[in-house]
């Protein structure tokens, strides 16, 4: 649940949003989910915490458990910590931690597969955090691949690698051409993986941060038409959310908005 209280543009580098709709949007969003299918335990907002809301970064959920991460931003570097409690209070596994020097934002990785992982190297993940989820992972088979993030807008701005590429099936994502790494358009190329490329205009509306419940049916932000027709024409089943103040006033889609803890199958 987001919070009400705290300084949102001061600290969190938000447009100011209206805090009522911030509610509102958020309730329609969880609404959403669960009439996709999908169950939704929802935290408590915790006062001051502006970005907690995105619960996507403070760890990376795997197959093995939980890592908990640490995080770049300065308001954000309490949330791993309030994030724990979350996920012991649900019986979550925990993994590991990251430490001091690592960071690393939970929108700086992708799973490809369950032993593919990619990860963003920028402003929000460095090399240290890198290694360190690499270290993590290893015993269990995943490799882990980083790919340079470019400066793009600065430190202060938020450029994750989940802001230039969605997955939506196996065989197919989305992605913001202009800021992906050459190397990560060369990876994808060499999976077979194809991709829907989005404008400037939508992704500055989150039109690059999509949120796959399973292969071809999505979440998308509200006000981005063009990919919404790629994608619907290219047999993508779209839900649309209006997330005006909860998503694009604070850079962050309907992907940052949630942390999947466990996806089943319907096959076998």
């Amino acid at each position: 649940t987001p919070t009400t209280v705290g300084k949102f543009v001061q600290e969190g580098f938000w447009r100011q949003p209206d805090t009522a709709a911030l509610l509102i949007e958020h309730k329609s969003f969880t609404e959403l989910l669960e009439s996709l299918g999908c169950k939704v335990d929802v935290a408590p907002p915790v006062d001051g915490l502006v970005d907690a809301v995105y619960m996507h970064d403070p760890m990376i959920m795997t197959p093995h458990g939980a890592i908990l991460l640490r995080m770049a931003k300065p308001v954000r570097s309490p949330e791993p910590a309030e994030f724990r409690k979350d996920l012991e209070g649900l019986g979550v596994p925990i993994l590991g931690q990251l430490t001091d020097p690592a960071f690393a934002d939970g929108g700086d990785k992708v799973w490809l597969d369950a032993k593919t992982l990619l990860i963003g190297h920028g402003y929000r993940t460095n090399q240290a955090g890198i290694d360190q989820v690499r270290a993590l992972l290893a015993p269990h088979g995943v490799d882990v691949f980083s790919f340079d993030l470019p400066h793009y807008e600065g430190p202060s701005a938020v450029l994750h690698l989940m802001s230039v590429l969605s997955p939506i099936a196996h065989d197919k994502a989305v992605v913001y051409e202009p800021l992906a790494p050459v190397r990560l358009l060369q990876f994808l190329e060499s999976r077979n993986i194809s991709w829907f490329s989005v404008s400037e205009k939508e992704m500055l509306t989150q039109g690059s941060n999509i949120l796959t419940i399973r292969p071809n049916v999505v979440v998308l932000a509200a006000g981005n038409p063009v990919i919404e027709a790629q994608l619907r024409a290219a047999g993508v089943e779209v839900h649309l959310f209006n997330g005006d103040n909860v998503a694009v006033k604070g850079d962050g889609g309907p992907t940052c908005l949630t942390a999947p803890l466990l996806r089943v199958s319907n096959h076998g």
